[in-house]
């Protein structure tokens, strides 16, 4: 560690610099000796280090941002090339590189930052020794030694031995309490870091190298830190837990205002937003207007999470507007729509519109006095009443006449021009009436 440490060294007399700045304050307050003074100033470092990072972190979204709006082609990508691979890693590189997306973006802020990690690491060590380092001067170095954190010394480490922890005035109880204590602290600040990015940050519907990668880093950098946490001095745990809760704000606060599309987290964010349009009947902040705009402009291609807002919008009769407002809209009630469905005409069947069929063929071959009424012209399709078949005398058989006593009825041009026509559909069984020989084809 000493040996990577070395290799920062360029970085040391700034880190210290800093150091020495922000301990002159906190010396004034707390006093110049005390573990307060010394472990506030290494937190106010990891504070000024992470401002500095506030750029790389925005890309950071952005890159995270772009990988997520790649998903359907990444898919698309998998289902092609599921059986191969080979092709479909070397497509997805591709599909990175025409995009200008780095699916390792997210381990940035980390690479940026472990140059100070390692200079003040340098520093510690030297502190420890007892030996003068960049802007510190041995004073400064002899008070250093002196601050304890809850009684074990910002430079003393889980693996020192007892005489080494007692030249810094420390017990080795103390000092393995306490290193102990933060370990497992930082462990689980990163561990629960990037698990509450793998679960609510995340559009799970498709698998993609990047989600992989997470999930890797989710159980690798808890293990990481460790196993190496047991070489740390205290001051160099104080840093890196700093900087692990200060990720662990940093992340709540992006999934809370700015989740990632399809996730869980965008469904919360969503109910809240549609909850607040309930309450407040419009879309309150200019950032809040830019999301719905954004959804509204999306048109068939939202997700699950922006379809299900849609509906709740419509629901409480709001309809989302181009620019990101919201307006009152006049949705139909439930009742009505089922009336609207019960009053639409059910469909016929096969033989009822070959029925109909006839009957419309009959009556206009018959050259009947009346006009079709309203209903008949619109819908043709439709059967006739029994008394209105009756009326028209369109039976074709006249056996409801014999029914009823009446005379045999000579066979009108109706019923003859409606028995060619069934025979001429195939509708009429039975021996056929030979034609006259007079009569007109």
């Amino acid at each position: 560690m000493d040996t990577i440490a070395s290799l920062f060294s360029f970085i040391t007399w700034p880190v210290s610099w800093v150091i020495v700045q922000f301990h002159k304050v906190y010396g004034a307050i707390f006093g110049p000796d005390t573990g307060w003074a010394w472990g506030l100033s290494i937190v106010s470092l990891v504070v000024l280090i992470r401002i500095c990072l506030i750029p790389l972190f925005v890309k950071q979204i952005k890159s995270t941002r772009n990988m997520q709006a790649l998903q359907p082609k990444m898919k698309a990508i998998q289902e092609r090339y599921k059986s191969d691979k080979q092709r479909q890693s070397e497509e997805m590189m591709k599909l990175y590189k025409e995009t200008g997306t780095n699916p390792l973006s997210s381990c940035l802020p980390i690479l940026a930052q472990s140059p100070f990690f390692f200079a003040l690491y340098h520093v510690l060590s030297n502190i420890a020794s007892g030996k003068e380092i960049g802007a510190m001067n041995q004073a400064l170095v002899d008070s250093a030694r002196q601050a304890h954190i809850f009684g074990a010394p910002i430079a003393a480490k889980f693996t020192d031995s007892p005489e080494k922890v007692e030249a810094l005035n420390a017990s080795l109880t103390d000092v393995r309490i306490v290193t102990a204590v933060m370990i497992i602290l930082m462990s689980a600040s990163q561990f629960f870091t990037q698990r509450q990015l793998m679960m609510k940050n995340v559009d799970l519907s498709v698998k993609t190298p990047y989600m992989q990668q997470q999930k890797m880093l989710m159980y690798i950098f808890p293990v990481i830190f460790a196993v190496m946490g047991v070489n740390f001095p205290v001051g160099v745990l104080v840093y890196w837990l700093t900087t692990n809760v200060w990720t662990m704000g940093q992340q709540m606060y992006v999934i809370n205002q700015n989740p990632t599309p399809g996730s869980k987290a965008q469904d919360a964010y969503l109910q809240r937003l549609l909850k607040s349009i309930t309450h407040h009947g419009e879309v309150r902040g200019r950032r809040r207007k830019s999301v719905v705009k954004v959804i509204v402009a999306k048109g068939s291609d939202r997700n699950e999470n922006e379809r299900r807002f849609f509906g709740g919008l419509s629901k409480a009769g709001f309809v989302a507007q181009a620019d990101g407002s919201v307006v009152k809209g006049e949705a139909l009630p439930a009742e009505a729509e089922g009336a609207a469905k019960r009053q639409q005409p059910k469909r016929q069947t096969k033989a009822q519109r070959q029925a109909a069929a006839a009957q419309a063929t009959v009556s206009k071959d018959a050259g009947e006095d009346s006009e079709p009424t309203a209903v008949e012209k619109a819908s043709p399709s439709l059967e006739k009443k029994p008394q209105d078949t009756a009326k028209s005398g369109a039976s074709g058989t006249g056996a409801k006449g014999e029914a009823q006593g009446d005379k045999p009825a000579r066979p009108s041009r109706a019923n003859s021009g409606g028995s060619r026509q069934q025979g001429k559909t195939g509708q009429r069984k039975g021996q056929q009436r030979p034609k006259h020989p007079s009569s007109k084809k």
